[in-house]
């Protein structure tokens, strides 16, 4: 008996389907090993080894593949075919005992009979390439992540993660937004003019250029200037081009682009998109079996097989004629920095239409697959064409443009429409069918319109046009793009929320990126984020080392974590900065350290009251007030505590509070004072404390009531007793 070892149990489940006989398929359900969660587990001083333990979730898992591997004659590693997935059947291998010198390892991009079954005449050896580049990210990312995470927390008082490429996008989020809070709109105006031809046909068309010059009048005084210029000029067809337009159809999905329709479309989100997508790709339950409908989910290629895209073609031409399949094959080309490791994204049978599975598959699964399906048929389907028509229209100084489209062919928008890209308004001025007309004619204004506009701050990003950004910039990779967008509105820590769609960051956003910019300078750059995901794919080429790759990047980012920890904390034992550490103390295990060390051992907990001394003077003793925090915020306090208990309070921009005197004392006629109990709750005291000692709760007014000789006080701007029971508050 022969045994295949994949992650899911779903995709064993559709392989058992097609494999009879002598083999037998089992899944590790996952990763079985990783790095530990609470700690860094990597060694940085023997060359950044990773340290892996056996998930513990994972016992019996491991202990039924040993057995499963102990009768077996021959050992196939069926993991995904990707970087991570080689990294999976390496793990295995080392826990399970198999013999990594030997071919063990089968790769298929479609749960397919045909592709396992060639898979399976083609055993390869594990490629330690793509598992050194895999363990080359994990490292990197864990290395980032572990050590900029708990200065960050510490230093903006939340609990917070960062990550290596989840921080960049995020900063990308924020960037966005601000410029949104800096722009500053400019006015400009549109200028329409309604016509008529000498046939009686109707033209709408747009104020274009000025002296052959594009022109938009800025101001209300520039648009008179043009509706009095143009207001008894007579309008002259100046030019009428006409052309045949043809649209080329869309490349097939590639992760990037299933995820960014798939948003737009069926408002989902990329985690949810993918998870669907995981599960077309493992197969789902049939009445006749489990059965995969689509081809690998993760790739950066729009590359098709030959196969596929003969039988794409066969199925066009029998469903929607021969016009509709090109003379020459669609070929689309993969961008250069693309790994091109996989097919693009399509259906593995094209005869097992949407529609066919409808009955089988929920809402979403069905609705995916459609997506997926549409796209690709057409992708290999011939061009759309269309009549267009411009036509140029002088006046005066001045030229009015209008434009049309018209449809000759619908060539692949048969079978899939593009998403509409946003228009504004009706600014371009274009139109469906437009009336005939001539160069030279002369046509009859009937009415002129102005409309005041302002331009537009930036679009702020959607899910889907930020992993497009980021697929621009070349940050983050196709595995990586849905755990990015997870992390961002995780609702533990949300650093953006969602308003129709559109990503905004959250408060704690504006300071984390601040605080990441400001010390880690180079993890926060799209350029280097950018080489360094190039550098990990050259790793997984076999062109480089990657625990050079790790230390070049690691001794100048131990620079920066250090200066990171630096903080404005002054050692109450020596005077020197203090900064923050990893020990035992406080939620992430860090503590406040005198920099002075070993001279100074002086070690301040977290969650403990520190020392910021301040430029202010105790007027009682002399001494010098510090910044503390308390219950209720940041307060002064004289350095000489406990001899002198003198405090004041800060206001949230750091400084001093001025008293307020709120209310009179009914007992001396001094002042009273608004101020805060230990408990948080408000109060008025006497400022002639300590020979007057009166106090109250609500704001005394300074008079004694005739009835009770109880305190007159104010609330909700009423007076009234402060005794609840004097018969004059009923």
């Amino acid at each position: 008996m022969n045994l295949i070892i994949v992650e899911s149990p779903h995709k064993a489940k559709t392989i058992e389907h097609f494999l009879k006989g002598d083999y037998k398929v089992d899944a590790s359900k996952g990763h079985i090993r990783d790095l530990p969660v609470s700690r860094l587990g990597i060694n940085v001083k023997k060359d950044f080894e990773p340290e892996y333990l056996i998930n513990p979730d994972k016992q019996n898992d491991i202990k039924r593949l040993k057995d499963a591997v102990a009768k077996a004659d021959t050992v196939y590693l069926a993991t995904d075919p990707d970087r991570e997935g080689e990294a999976i059947s390496w793990h295995l291998s080392e826990v399970l005992g198999l013999d990594d010198t030997k071919p063990i390892r089968i790769e298929f991009h479609e749960v397919s009979e045909k592709a396992v079954k060639n898979a399976l005449a083609n055993p390869r050896l594990i490629d330690k390439n793509l598992v050194d580049a895999q363990q080359a990210r994990r490292v990197l990312d864990r290395i980032v992540g572990y050590s900029i995470s708990p200065a960050a927390s510490v230093r903006l008082s939340e609990t917070l993660s960062a990550g290596r490429v989840q921080s960049v996008a995020l900063k990308m989020v924020v960037d966005r937004e601000r410029e949104i809070q800096d722009f500053k709109p400019q006015e400009y105006w549109l200028v329409r003019a309604h016509l008529a031809t000498n046939k009686g046909g109707k033209l709408k068309v747009l104020l274009q250029e000025k002296d052959g010059k594009k022109y938009r009048p800025a101001t209300a005084e520039e648009t008179e200037e043009v509706l009095n210029a143009v207001q008894n000029a007579p309008f002259i067809v100046k030019n009428v081009k006409k052309s045949v337009v043809k649209a080329h159809a869309p490349a097939p999905f590639t992760t990037s682009t299933m995820q960014q329709d798939g948003v737009q479309r069926l408002g989902l989100t990329s985690p949810q998109i993918m998870s669907v997508a995981q599960k077309l790709y493992e197969g789902v339950s049939t009445p006749n079996g489990q059965r995969a409908l689509i081809t690998y989910m993760r790739t950066d290629s729009v590359r098709v097989s030959p196969d596929a895209q003969k039988s794409a073609r066969e199925f066009i031409a029998k469903t929607y004629g021969e016009d509709f399949v090109p003379a020459k094959p669609n070929f689309y080309k993969t961008k250069g920095e693309a790994q091109d490791a996989h097919e693009a994204i399509r259906p593995i049978d094209v005869r097992v239409t949407p529609e066919s599975m409808q009955n089988v598959l929920d809402k979403n699964q069905y609705r995916l697959y459609k997506l997926i399906y549409d796209r690709f048929i057409a992708s290999q389907m011939s061009e759309a064409k269309y009549n267009s028509v411009v036509i140029d229209i002088s006046s005066s100084d001045y030229i009015f443009r209008t434009s049309g489209r018209t449809e000759v062919f619908a060539g692949y928008t048969a079978v899939y429409k593009e998403s509409a890209k946003p228009t504004n308004d009706d600014e371009d001025g274009e139109n469906g069918l437009l009336p005939a007309v001539e160069n030279g004619e002369v046509l009859d204004l009937k009415k002129l319109e102005k409309e005041q506009k302002f331009t537009k701050p930036p679009v702020r990003y959607t899910e889907a046009t930020l992993i497009k950004a980021m697929e621009v910039e070349g940050i983050g990779r196709p595995s990586t793009y849905a755990t990015i967008m997870g992390k961002l509105s995780d609702k533990k820590r949300a650093y953006v929320s969602k308003e129709k769609n559109y990503l905004i960051p959250t408060d704690i956003s504006y300071p984390l990126i601040d605080f990441l910019v400001k010390y880690f300078p180079d993890v926060m750059d799209l350029k280097f984020t950018r080489r360094m995901e190039t550098a990990l794919d050259d790793i997984g080429e076999g062109g480089r080392d990657w625990h050079k790759l790790i230390a070049d990047f690691y001794k100048p980012f131990e620079k920066q974590v250090k200066n990171s920890k630096i903080t404005d904390i002054i050692c109450n034992k020596c005077g020197a900065p203090m900064e923050i550490r990893s020990g035992k103390f406080g939620k992430f295990g860090n503590y406040y350290a005198c920099t002075n060390y070993p001279d100074c051992h002086n070690i301040v907990p977290v969650n403990e009251k520190v020392v910021i001394p301040t430029e202010y003077i105790c007027e009682k003793c002399g001494g010098v007030m510090v910044e503390r925090e308390g219950k209720f915020g940041k307060f002064l306090a004289c350095s000489n505590y406990p001899k002198c208990k003198n405090t004041k309070p800060l206001s949230t921009d750091g400084e001093v509070k001025k008293p307020e005197n709120e209310g009179v004392c009914p007992e001396c006629g001094k002042p009273t004072r608004k101020m805060t109990s230990k408990t948080g709750k408000t109060f008025y005291g006497c400022t002639g404390y300590p020979d007057c000692k009166f106090m109250s709760w609500e704001k005394p007014v300074g008079d004694k009531c005739n009835e009770c000789s109880g305190v007159i006080v104010e609330v909700d701007g009423k007076k009234q007793c402060s005794n609840k029971r004097c018969k004059t508050n009923n």
